[in-house]
């Protein structure tokens, strides 16, 4: 019960990973502040949250591209719980379109989802949080290797990184660790939705692919107290994938 007395908001989180990632906090005992654009059967998913022990539980709509959106989604989080003292920024997006056929617009909004809104949902933290919080930003294998048709997704995880690192450092004055997993071939809609997958340009051993529950794991781990000298970090959970020539 690592997690019991304390608040966590997670962004995404009634996709693969952010699901997954919601379901391993209410097992420690967390209070759970979920954000997602979709609310397609979340009074369910937060039956079955308490269920597995989560203390409380609020499932709201949130767009993270919009400032308002996330200002409000924390204030909302802040009045009705009081605090936090976890954000995981899981919320993220994927086209698939070589660069030459991008336009701004297909660049904003991949940044929109995948860095501004985890940027100005780290602000919020850092306004709110007491000493002892933890931020822990999901981004990908694809900030350190990638493929063809993902160029803006790359880019903007890529970025998510270097977040993380100047997150860490300036939130070290306030007693507030960041940190980032790097999930590879984790076996979600996301994946599966992959023309790189479908096309065989992108090859994948059955070793390759993960689940939502070990990336969970990895976060859940980067969010406790057991983690206290971890910040700036980036944990790869890939199965090795990377490691191999």
């Amino acid at each position: 019960m690592r997690f019991a007395g304390r608040v966590v908001i997670i962004t995404g989180a009634l996709g693969g990973i952010g699901r997954a990632c919601a379901q391993q906090f209410a097992a420690e005992g967390a209070t759970l502040s979920l954000a997602d654009s979709n609310l397609e059967h979340a009074d369910e998913f937060s039956v079955e949250l308490k269920k597995r022990g989560a203390a409380d539980v609020l499932i709201a709509n949130c767009d993270v591209s919009s400032e308002q959106a996330v200002v409000e989604f924390c204030a909302a989080t802040q009045e009705r719980f009081g605090r936090f003292d976890v954000l995981v920024n899981v919320a993220g997006m994927m086209i698939y379109s070589p660069l030459e056929e991008l336009t701004a617009q297909d660049w904003h909004r991949i940044y929109g989802v995948n860095l501004v809104g985890a940027a100005i949902f780290t602000r919020e933290a850092f306004r709110r949080m007491k000493p002892g919080g933890a931020i822990v930003n999901v981004t990908s294998i694809h900030t350190d290797r990638t493929s063809a048709l993902v160029g803006p997704y790359a880019a903007a995880k890529a970025a998510l990184e270097s977040l993380t690192r100047t997150s860490s450092i300036e939130g070290a004055a306030k007693g507030i660790r960041a940190n980032a997993v790097l999930p590879g071939a984790i076996d979600t809609p996301m994946l599966w939705a992959s023309p790189n997958i479908k096309s065989g340009i992108e090859m994948l051993e059955p070793r390759d692919i993960g689940k939502p529950e070990d990336v969970a794991a990895a976060v859940a781990y980067l969010a406790c107290d057991e983690a206290r000298f971890v910040t700036g970090a980036s944990l790869r959970v890939d199965g090795g994938r990377l490691a191999r020539l």
